[in-house]
């Protein structure tokens, strides 16, 4: 869940490190952050996303994981590239994705954006390769910085599901076309942080939707080939995320061939598979699990509103409603302003 409240250049804040330790208090058994960007180029997504990218940043990120762990769960980070979704960057003054394809809808305007997005500078070879080297980089700091473990955002619309979905792919190289060539980037981050940090014991997660911040209808075009090959490919990550986005899991997770999601990248990869979305029903939850659909479930608006959740449900207290102003975070109108004036003109 994207917080937006970061310092100016990125650096996590000690207020932060309350907000995520509050997690581990209330009896969650890990706290994956929100995206952190890896690079100083074109993987920002919005003003005050925290980074990982400086020394200051990790050092600030290991005060972070210490609390959370400290509090008694597992610190995860989640690393990002917003691509050609990112609508607020102090590195650059355009987006970049696989292809100069203009993103579907408006910018968010809770993240301080509006009107249309602007149309991407296609990736170079060169620029692939820096993505690559971010995510490689982020994920050795995190792990200096004390986390068990990075998650690799390749979900909901940003720079990695942006290779992996076709209208928003046009490539005609190694990077595009099949199924296998739009994963092959995904693929790629996974194997080159795991060859950086060869330790099984730090995690290397990723996170996939089918559906995207801008466009919640989305689903992969061939079903449950098209998943099998996708988790296939990704069998050298330590567990996947599998995101609900603008669909909860019961209603979105059913494939063509009558399978969950969820329960088909458990088949395929034999790997833990974590399920998300609208599962904050006790009932539900535990069905999904109970049933074989997944090893673990994630919370987050629901977690948003009550960060005890575990607490409360082991003591059949009832949560907290959620109040829609906590998915609202707040972007100063300077840095809003800002952005519209330094979009449309590339620096290299």
């Amino acid at each position: 869940m994207t917080r937006i409240s970061a310092e100016d250049d990125g650096t996590p804040t000690t207020e932060m490190a309350d907000y995520y330790a509050a997690y581990a208090e209330g009896g969650f058994g890990i706290v994956i952050t929100e995206g952190v960007y890896t690079d100083a180029f074109y993987s920002q997504g919005y003003f005050n996303q925290p980074g990982i990218v400086t020394d200051r940043h990790t050092k600030a990120w290991g005060q972070i994981s210490d609390a959370v762990r400290q509090a008694g769960a597992q610190p995860v980070m989640q690393l990002m590239h917003a691509g050609a979704l990112s609508q607020g960057n102090r590195y650059r003054r355009c987006t970049a994705g696989p292809s100069a394809v203009r993103p579907l809808r408006a910018m968010m305007e809770a993240y301080g954006g509006s009107g249309p997005w602007p149309v991407p500078k296609a990736m170079s070879l060169n620029d692939i390769e820096r993505v690559v080297a971010g995510f490689v980089d982020s994920a050795v700091a995190a792990r200096a910085a004390g986390f068990t473990g990075v998650e690799v955002h390749s979900a909901n619309g940003y720079l990695l599901d942006q290779f992996l979905t076709p209208y928003t792919n046009t490539r005609t190289d190694e990077f595009g076309g099949s199924v296998t060539h739009r994963v092959r980037l995904t693929a790629t981050v996974v194997e080159a942080i795991r060859a950086a940090v060869p330790d099984p014991g730090f995690w290397v997660g990723v996170r996939l939707s089918q559906g995207k911040v801008n466009d919640h209808t989305y689903r992969w075009e061939h079903g449950a080939e098209e998943a099998a090959l996708i988790f296939a490919t990704l069998n050298g990550a330590t567990y996947l995320h599998i995101a609900g986005e603008g669909s909860g899991w019961e209603e979105g997770a059913l494939l063509d061939n009558g399978e969950t999601i969820t329960a088909l990248a458990r088949r395929v990869t034999q790997k833990p598979v974590i399920a998300n979305g609208d599962l904050a029903d006790a009932d539900l939850a535990a069905r999904v699990v109970r049933d074989g659909h997944a090893d673990l479930i994630s919370l987050g608006r629901s977690a948003l509103a009550n960060p005890d959740y575990p607490t409360k449900l082991a003591r059949g207290t009832a949560p907290t409603a959620l109040d829609p102003a906590m998915l609202t975070p707040k972007v100063t109108l300077a840095n809003a302003a800002r952005w519209k004036t330094r979009t449309g003109t590339c620096v290299v």
